[in-house]
């Protein structure tokens, strides 16, 4: 088996084979592949698609948006949680996010980890991340919580 490293860390065990994925998370990794086509990244050269599905099956996308004046960027995760968001959808189930890499996976900046820990209601979603070119495509399967194990919360109950 091939040594799978994501952000540096080596993790096999949660990498599996995009075939072998039921085909609700299939159709999420390729609705993140075609977010990335949009994206408008011309000082990183880096283009990222997120998906999010929502309570009611509803899938909203989104790409990374750069600007020359890099704090108002956004990444493609918030691009999606926000046109969710706009519409009324709060209750999110799962997310993918497909972005390419030579070694290794993209997994949701620490931003981004943080604003999807506010829309996963005390429950932990399903987090898919996939390079959009490398067959057979492989999948690092993890989760919002798994990613920000502590995230921050106000203490008065939220």
């Amino acid at each position: 088996m091939t040594q799978v490293f994501i952000n540096g860390a080596r993790d096999e065990l949660n990498v599996q084979e995009h075939d072998s994925l039921d085909p609700s998370v299939q159709e999420l990794i390729r609705a993140a592949a075609e977010a990335r086509k949009q994206a408008y990244c011309p000082y990183s050269n880096f283009s990222v698609g997120a998906a999010l599905r929502t309570s009611d099956g509803s899938i909203y996308t989104g790409c990374n948006i750069e600007n020359g004046a890099y704090a108002a960027s956004i990444c493609a995760e918030r691009t999606a949680a926000v046109k969710a968001i706009s519409e009324g959808k709060r209750d999110f189930v799962a997310c993918a996010v497909v972005a390419q890499q030579d070694n290794g996976f993209t997994t949701p900046c620490g931003v981004c980890r943080q604003f999807l820990s506010e829309f996963v209601n005390g429950k932990d979603i399903p987090l898919y991340a996939a390079q959009p070119s490398n067959l057979p495509l492989r999948v690092l399967c993890t989760s919002v919580l798994q990613l920000l194990p502590n995230g921050f919360r106000f203490l008065n109950g939220k």
